[in-house]
C-alpha cells in the first residue's frame, strides 16, 4: 500500500475519521503509534513515520497509543483483486485458519498460492501473514485487558497464546509493560463475569453509520427463537467452531452514545471463540464499508440515506437456507418460514433474553435430514431439497459461505445447486459473501423501485453504481419505504 505522506499528515491535523483505519502514524520521539483520530496534540511532521497496517508499525519497533488504542480502528473493505486478496487473508488470519493449518491452509481457501499470498498481503499490510498474526493476538489482548476483567491467563488463551509464559514475555517485549500493569489504566473497575456473565467490546466504523437502517433491516428478517431487535439494539444466538469443538452463546449489539463505535456485550461462554465472534460482527455490521466512497460513486441515489450500509451474515449458512426459504414469498412469510425451520432442527440455549432460545442448525446436522421431514414445516418438497443440497455442500466444503470466499466460483457452485436461481446466488454473495458489487436484478423490490419491468433493463441501469451495487441495492430497497 502506497502512502501519500502530505496527504497522511494532513488527514491527522485535521483528525479526519475517513482515513481512520487506512493508515496508522507512528512518532519517532516517543515510539508510539496511533490512529489518525486520536486527540493527543498532533506531533511535528519530521517525526512521524507512516504505516499501513498496526502490525507494520509494531513491526517497526512502536507499540499502541493506549489514548486511541489502535485495536479498534475499522478495516477497509475493497472490490481491488489484490487488496480483496489480502483483506480476505487477514480476516481468516483473525479467524485462527492459519493457526490451525499454516499459510498454505489460508491461500487453499482463497484459491492461490502462497506465494502470491504473502506477495499481496506484503504490498497491502507491510508486513507477512505471521507477523500481522502475531500483531492480531497482541491487540486483542490488550484489548481483553483493557475492556474486561478476564484473569491474565484465560486473557493469554483468549487471545490465542499457548502459555502464559509465552504470553507475558511477547507482551512486555513489544509494549515494554507487564500485562497486569495495563490495567493500571483503565478507568473505573471493571465488572466481574460473575456479575456480569457478559465481555464488552466497541468497534469503530467510518461515519456515518445509518444504525436506524440497519437494525430494522435485521429486525424485519429476524429469526424467531435466534435474533430479535429490542430497545434498538440487535441480539442473536451464535455457534462458533474454535479449537476444535463448537462453542453456544449470545451477542448483543447497540450504537454507542458517544462514539463513532458499536457496543458489543458477548456471553461468557465465548470466551475461548472471541477472534472469530469479533470478526463476525464486522462483516454483520458491514464495519469496513467505506461511507464516502461508496457515496461518491452512487451519486444522487445515496443523499436520502447517508451511510447506509449492507448487512452481512454472522451465519453465512443460515442467510443461505434464509434466502431460500425467501424464493418466491414476502419477507414476512420467510421470517415465520425460518423461525419454524429454526424450531424444528435448531438446539435449545439458555440466555438471559426471553426473545432468545435457539441456536441455528448446523449444516452438518441438517445435511443427513431427509428432505421430507424439512418439507412438513410447510414449504414445497423441491425447496426442502434445495436446502439439503446447500447444507451438504457447505458441510463437506465444496462450498464456503463467508467473507472471505472467491466470488466467482462460490457463485457458480451456488448456481449449480437445484433450486438456486440468480437472485438466490445474488442475495447470497451479497449478504454472506459481503460481495459490495452483488446485484439481485430480478428482485422485485429493485425492479420497483427503479419503476421497470424488464430485469435486462435494471441490469443496465446497475452499471452506473459498479463497483458497489449491492448498496444500491439497500439504498433502493430504502426508498420504498420512505413512499
Amino acid at each position: 500500500m502506497t502512502l501519500d505522506l502530505h496527504t497522511c499528515y494532513r488527514a491527522l491535523r485535521a483528525r479526519d475519521a475517513r482515513f481512520d483505519g487506512r493508515f496508522f502514524v507512528a512518532v519517532s520521539s516517543t515510539r508510539i503509534y496511533c490512529r489518525p483520530v486520536c486527540t493527543v496534540k498532533p506531533p511535528k511532521r519530521e517525526n512521524c513515520r507512516f504505516y499501513p497496517s498496526a502490525a507494520a508499525a509494531e513491526s517497526a519497533g512502536y507499540r499502541p497509543c493506549l489514548r486511541c488504542r489502535p485495536e479498534l480502528a475499522p478495516g477497509n473493505a475493497s472490490v481491488d483483486a489484490t487488496t480483496r486478496v489480502a483483506q480476505a487473508a487477514a480476516s481468516l488470519i483473525e479467524d485462527r485458519t492459519l493457526e490451525d493449518g499454516g499459510l498454505d491452509a489460508v491461500a487453499s481457501r482463497l484459491g492461490i498460492t502462497d506465494r502470491h499470498l504473502r506477495r499481496a498481503f506484503g504490498a497491502e499490510f507491510g508486513v507477512s501473514p505471521v507477523e500481522f498474526a502475531q500483531t492480531q493476538r497482541l491487540l486483542l489482548a490488550k484489548r481483553l485487558l483493557t475492556d474486561t476483567a478476564l484473569p491474565v491467563t484465560e486473557v493469554a488463551y483468549a487471545s490465542g497464546f499457548g502459555s502464559l509464559r509465552r504470553f507475558n514475555a511477547l507482551f512486555k517485549q513489544r509494549y515494554r509493560l507487564q500485562p497486569s500493569l495495563l490495567r493500571r489504566h483503565m478507568r473505573g473497575r471493571a465488572p466481574s463475569l460473575a456479575e456480569t456473565d457478559a465481555l464488552s467490546f466497541e468497534l469503530s466504523f467510518r461515519p456515518p453509520y445509518d444504525w436506524a437502517a440497519t437494525s430494522a433491516f435485521l429486525g424485519a428478517r429476524a429469526i424467531a427463537g435466534v435474533e430479535a431487535v429490542e430497545q434498538s439494539r440487535y441480539r442473536r444466538t451464535v455457534r462458533v467452531a474454535a479449537d476444535g469443538k463448537d462453542h453456544l452463546g449470545w451477542i448483543e449489539v447497540g450504537l454507542s452514545a458517544k462514539k463513532p463505535a458499536l457496543r458489543i456485550a458477548v456471553s461468557a461462554s465465548l470466551a475461548r471463540a472471541l477472534p472469530p465472534v469479533l470478526s463476525r460482527v464486522k462483516a454483520l455490521m458491514d464495519l469496513s464499508c467505506n461511507p464516502t466512497e461508496v457515496s461518491q460513486a452512487l451519486g444522487a441515489l445515496s443523499k436520502r440515506n447517508p451511510g447506509l450500509r449492507v448487512p452481512g451474515a454472522f451465519d453465512g449458512f443460515e442467510v443461505a437456507v434464509r434466502a431460500i426459504l425467501g424464493q418466491q414469498i414476502s419477507v414476512a412469510a420467510a421470517r415465520t418460514m425460518a423461525g419454524r425451520f429454526a424450531a424444528a432442527f435448531g438446539e435449545a440455549i439458555d440466555t438471559p433474553f426471553a426473545s432468545l432460545a435457539t441456536v441455528f442448525p448446523a449444516a452438518a446436522s441438517i445435511a443427513d435430514v431427509a428432505p421430507g421431514r424439512i418439507a412438513r414445516i410447510g414449504m414445497p418438497g423441491s425447496r426442502a431439497r434445495t436446502i439439503v443440497a446447500l447444507a451438504r455442500a457447505v458441510a463437506d466444503g465444496a462450498l464456503v459461505l463467508a467473507p472471505n470466499a472467491d466470488i466467482e466460483p462460490t457463485l457458480q457452485r451456488l448456481r449449480a445447486l437445484p433450486g438456486v436461481g440468480e437472485w438466490t446466488a445474488q442475495y447470497i454473495a451479497m449478504r454472506a459473501l459481503a460481495w459490495p458489487d452483488a446485484f439481485p436484478h430480478t428482485d422485485l423490490g429493485v425492479m420497483k423501485a427503479l419503476r421497470e419491468t424488464d430485469p435486462r433493463r435494471v441490469l443496465e441501469a446497475g452499471e452506473a453504481w459498479r463497483p458497489w451495487r449491492a448498496y444500491a441495492v439497500m439504498h433502493l430497497w430504502q426508498s420504498l419505504r420512505k413512499e
